[in-house]
C-alpha cells in the first residue's frame, strides 16, 4: 500500500489531542467545568480537521505529492469522529442525557439546530466514504461529497453563535475556510499547476547554481 507509513502517522496523531484532554480532565486541569471545556475543544478540533481535510487537494496540486490525497478520506473520518465525541460530550456533560432538554434546546437555541444539521451532513459523507459507495453511486458520489463545502459553512455558523464574544478567533477560521474555497475556483485550479511548475523550475535553477 502506497504511503502506508504516512497514513499510520496520521492515524496515530489524530487521537492525541483527545487523549491529552481526557488526561487533563482526570487530573482536574480543565477548570471548574471540565465537561464544557471538553465539549468546546472537541468541537473546535472537528473544525480544524475539516479545514485540514479540505486543504489536502490544494496541497496536492501545489506540491504534486500524492500523500496529501492518500490521507484525505482518513482525515475526513477523523473530523466526523471528533464531531461524534463533541455531540456525545454535549449529551453527557451538558444535558445529563436528558433527551427532553435536548428537544427544548433544539427549538430554543439556533446553534444547536445548525449543529445537528451539520452532523447529519457529515454522517451522510462518513457512511459513503468507502469503495463500495463510490462504485454504487458513480458520478452521484462526487455530487454528494460536495456537501462538505456547505457543511463547512454550517460549522462556521455554529461556531459564530457559540463564541460570539471572540469574533477575532472566528474570523481566523472563516478566512481559512474562504481561502480553501477560493483555491477551488476554476481559474485558481487552472493556475495552481503553473505555479507548481514555476516553483520547481526556479528551485532547480537555484540548486544548479549552488
Amino acid at each position: 500500500m502506497r504511503f502506508w507509513f504516512w497514513r499510520l502517522c496520521v492515524f496515530l496523531a489524530a487521537p492525541v489531542p483527545v487523549i491529552l484532554w481526557l488526561y487533563q480532565a482526570w487530573i482536574f486541569a480543565l477548570g471548574p467545568d471540565p465537561g464544557k471545556v471538553l465539549v468546546d475543544r472537541l468541537g473546535l478540533a472537528a473544525l480544524w480537521l475539516l479545514l485540514i481535510t479540505l486543504a489536502m487537494t490544494p496541497l496536492q496540486k501545489l506540491t504534486g505529492w500524492g500523500g496529501w490525497i492518500a490521507v484525505r478520506r482518513q482525515l475526513g473520518l477523523w473530523a466526523f469522529t471528533y464531531v461524534v465525541m463533541h455531540i456525545t460530550g454535549y449529551a453527557v456533560f451538558l444535558l445529563g442525557l436528558d433527551m427532553q432538554q435536548f428537544l427544548i434546546d433544539l427549538g430554543k437555541r439556533p446553534y444547536i439546530f445548525v449543529g445537528a444539521l451539520g452532523f447529519v451532513g457529515l454522517l451522510a459523507l462518513a457512511i459513503t466514504s468507502n469503495h463500495f459507495s463510490i462504485r454504487r453511486l458513480g458520478k452521484r458520489w462526487k455530487r454528494l461529497h460536495r456537501l462538505v463545502y456547505a457543511i463547512l459553512g454550517i460549522a462556521l455558523l455554529h461556531m459564530l453563535w457559540v463564541i460570539r464574544a471572540d469574533m477575532a478567533e472566528w474570523a481566523g477560521y472563516a478566512m481559512a475556510g474562504a481561502l480553501l474555497m477560493l483555491l477551488r475556483a476554476p481559474p485558481v485550479v487552472r493556475l495552481l499547476p503553473r505555479v507548481t511548475a514555476a516553483f520547481r523550475r526556479d528551485s532547480k535553477i537555484v540548486s544548479n547554481k549552488c
